[in-house]
């Protein structure tokens, strides 16, 4: 496939072949008119030396002698010029004298030649072979078909030809060549503006203004958006559309923020009734009150229904505060005790699955919070145990990758359907079908893992497949860098 060519190329090829069309055609008609001129004046050359030939045909010339053959006088010819007499249609005689005043006779061809044209007294062109090419005119004597014929080279007019043509291209050839680079200077130059103007897209493209706070405060200069010019009125229509992109932004950005604002007033504010209702729960069962079996049932139902409450709660707070950009409590973290506590409390609640560990012999030391990230690591674990069967393996990895620590969890146990694995970290996405669950989730837990892994300035992502499973962590070992935006998690249906 060909590559579009750009604006800037348009216009300069545009400019040069247009003027290098313009170039050849006033050439060649110069070449013409003066070829034109030229053999005017040859013709009126021909005239004369016709007129000579007659005047003088019959004086002067001894008895015998090449000039009394032709009926002229060789002293009124010029070099080159060739006199011929036909009488009854027959050559008498054909001379011309060359470049050194020598007589000549021309050969049989040659006089053939002068003999076919027609003796109307009009100047034609013919070519005389070795002579080279010659205007002829073949005046008629009298009615028995004699004639004079005289002819004169077009030597000189094709020569003087020829060099102005040569001329007219060096010419045209330079001119090309300077008009070119002056064309690219001045498209170049006028194109500013429009380079400018996509300049301001494509910073407006690079910002993240799908998440996170935005000030849109880029423009296009009020001198490249002047409505009277065709590239100032894609300024100003650009800097319309971002004023545009601008409010919408801002009230999506206050609409978020109320949004994040109730969940997280509305989680705070619920975990104190939820902690009074799991106190009284266990309170009762734990009395030692003699209570009907069914009251005791439900009172327990009561009891882990508030438990999974809370457990939404705290992570509906947690995405809350994360939401908000509040800073991570950063520090020096162990990665690879952290994976060692994280198995093995994965292994003290799934016995039956088979947990085994992959680290470096170096301990992997980066900057970031502990809690958090351990929490990363719990959820993915915890996601992996739920989701597979009994005796499903679950390995976990760890290794340095120049500056950056990669966690690995990989299971084996019936895979992520494909539809589901593009929103699998957002907000309330379960994986269901052959990843059967069997005990409640939120929905919530791979939504805080990327929320978390984003506030490291790192990236998660998941490979599934049936029978293989893979969970990738990329984090940084300085830690997230200065200013780094942290990501709103979106909102949708978690693993």
């Amino acid at each position: 496939m060909t590559q579009p060519w750009t604006l800037r190329r348009r216009l300069v090829l545009s400019t040069v072949a247009l003027l290098a069309a313009m170039s050849i055609v006033i050439g060649f008609v110069s070449v013409l008119a003066l070829r034109s001129y030229l053999v005017d004046r040859v013709d009126i050359q021909l005239q004369s030396a016709t007129s000579r030939s007659q005047d003088f045909g019959g004086n002067a010339v001894a008895p015998g002698s090449v000039g009394d053959q032709v009926g002229i006088r060789p002293e009124f010819l010029a070099v080159g010029t060739i006199s011929a007499s036909i009488t009854g249609g027959v050559l008498d005689a054909a001379i011309y004298f060359d470049d050194d005043g020598y007589v000549r006779i021309l050969n049989g061809k040659q006089g053939a030649t002068l003999v076919a044209v027609p003796a109307d007294g009009t100047p034609r062109t013919v070519d005389l072979g070795g002579l080279g090419t010659y205007r002829v005119v073949s005046q008629p004597v009298d009615r028995a078909g004699s004639a004079i014929v005289v002819a004169l080279p077009l030597t000189s007019v094709q020569s003087t030809v020829f060099q102005l043509g040569l001329v007219i291209a060096i010419v045209t050839i330079v001119g090309i060549a300077l008009a070119t680079v002056g064309a690219r200077w001045i498209v170049r130059y006028a194109l500013r503006p429009l380079d400018r103007v996509a300049a301001t897209a494509s910073h407006v493209a690079e910002l993240p203004l799908d998440r996170g706070q935005v000030a849109l405060a880029v423009r296009v200069p009020d001198a490249d958006a002047d409505g009277r010019t065709e590239v100032g009125q894609v300024g100003a229509a650009i800097n319309r559309m971002l004023g545009h992109v601008a409010s919408a932004l801002h009230v999506r950005q206050e609409s978020e923020r109320k949004v994040r604002q109730f969940v997280a007033d509305a989680s705070h504010e619920l975990r104190t009734p939820l902690a009074s209702i799991r106190g009284y729960a266990e309170l009762t069962r734990r009395g030692g009150h003699d209570l009907p079996p069914d009251v005791v049932h439900a009172i327990g139902r009561v009891e882990s229904e508030a438990v999974r409450m809370t457990s939404l709660v705290e992570d509906l707070l947690l995405l809350a505060r994360l939401d908000e950009g509040r800073d991570l409590e950063m520090g020096d973290v162990d990665v690879s005790m952290l994976l060692i506590d994280a198995v093995s409390d994965a292994h003290a609640a799934g016995p039956d699955h088979g947990w085994s560990l992959d680290l470096p012999e170096e301990p992997v030391t980066i900057r970031g919070d502990k809690p958090r990230l351990q929490q990363v690591v719990v959820n993915i674990l915890a996601n992996a145990r739920v989701h597979t069967p009994p005796g499903t393996p679950v390995q976990v990895a760890l290794r340095l990758d120049g500056d950056t620590a990669l966690i690995t969890v990989t299971d084996h146990g019936p895979g992520i359907p494909e539809q589901l694995q593009p929103q699998l970290f957002e907000r309330f996405a379960r994986g269901d079908g052959s990843r059967s669950r069997t005990a409640g989730s939120t929905g919530l837990g791979l939504a805080i893992v990327r929320a978390v892994v984003d506030g490291h300035g790192g990236s998660v992502q998941v490979q599934s497949e049936p029978g293989t499973t893979v969970f990738s962590i990329a984090l940084p070992v300085g830690g997230p860098p200065t200013g780094t935006a942290r990501p709103a998690a979106t909102e949708g249906v978690n693993r």
